[in-house]
């Protein structure tokens, strides 16, 4: 370990999806530019939805093999005996519900946690309330917009006193890559299936097309007979998704006539929220964007008349876990520093 080094961040890792090698690449490549700061990420445990590999120890490269760690306490006494010292941070970069109960193990001992995603967020509201109980401890800015800086944007505006009257986005980087892409004339399913390949979609896309991933982001883009319960992913992107091609193309070319373009909003006011497609000049902020950007217009009382406006890349394997490391090092000030 350089001897610049003044903080130690022990890190588990939950998923090895794209999210999760994208991350683990970052903190490799990473690695010069942390020592320069002060600061060095060791990742100390990783695991997928069947098994979790976790150290005994740094130094000596023993490790414990757990099967189903979803079901195992023992995983964060483990982690947590081996991060005693310093802490330990869970990163969970998987796309399920599965984790939560290893994610409230995780805050019973103390540990700081990390999301890649928003599902552990929005089950039940006891889980929520059980993550979030120490609010320092837990970031998730990826979880909205990938990389982009939405939830610590808002957090500063209403800590400085600054009520918020509204907030009107894009949120999903997927959905907005599959307007944008309809606009050119092509295929709902065709582009449906290239925004999986780019890595812009959840695993199920129809977490994204449901508008799932957006309320947890509502109006869906599917019937319940395509859905979830009723046929697997494979069969959905095979045959199911297809039979969606023609309503969408009749969609797109109904705004077109009007000069307007079909964009997923999302407007959130004090009386609730709203989701879904609208018909939006081409023009307009919404409007004019293209590929998986996302937007997001904040209206509060120093920003009224003009608002606060974030824009750029909300869907990639690559910006998400950019945004996970950027999340992993907000915590290092709670870690032991180092003599």
């Amino acid at each position: 370990m350089p001897t610049s080094v003044k903080s130690v961040l022990p890190v588990v890792l939950l998923g090895c999806g794209g999210v999760g090698r994208h991350l683990l690449h970052h903190i490799v490549s990473c690695r010069p530019l942390h020592a320069k700061q002060g600061v060095a990420i060791q990742v100390v445990g990783v695991g997928d939805s069947s098994s979790l590999l976790v150290a005994d120890d740094v130094h000596s490269g023993h490790c414990q093999l757990f099967k189903n760690p979803e079901a195992s306490g023992k995983v964060i006494e483990a982690a947590t005996t081996l991060g005693r010292s310093t802490g330990l941070v869970l990163v969970d970069c998987s796309a399920t519900y599965d984790t939560v109960g290893l994610l409230k193990a995780a805050v019973d001992h103390g540990c700081c946690i990390a999301l890649a995603n928003k599902k552990p967020l929005t089950g039940a509201y006891e889980d929520f309330e059980k993550l979030v109980s120490n609010f320092r401890r837990i970031r998730f800015e990826s979880t909205v917009g990938a990389g982009l800086p939405v939830i610590a944007s808002v957090t500063r505006i209403i800590a400085s006193g600054d009520p918020i009257s509204r907030i009107v986005s894009s949120l999903s980087g997927t959905l907005g890559y599959v307007m944008s892409e309809l606009e050119d004339g092509k295929k709902f399913s065709e582009v449906v299936k290239t925004a999986k390949s780019l890595g812009y979609t959840e695993p199920d896309p129809r977490d994204d097309l449901g508008g799932m991933d957006v309320a947890r982001k509502v109006g869906s883009l599917y019937p319940s007979e395509l859905g979830p319960d009723a046929m697997s992913t494979k069969d959905f992107l095979e045959s199911g998704v297809a039979q969606l091609d023609k309503s969408m193309e009749e969609r797109v070319k109904a705004a077109s006539l009007k000069g307007n373009v079909l964009r997923y909003v999302c407007e959130i006011r004090s009386t609730g929220c709203q989701v879904g497609i609208r018909e939006l000049p081409k023009n307009s902020a919404l409007g004019r964007l293209r590929g998986s950007d996302n937007v997001v217009e904040i209206y509060s009382r120093c920003y009224e008349s003009s608002p606060l406006v974030i824009q750029g890349a909300g869907a990639g394997n690559d910006t998400t876990a950019a945004g996970v490391l950027a999340d992993i090092l907000d915590l290092q000030d709670l870690f032991q520093k180092m003599a």
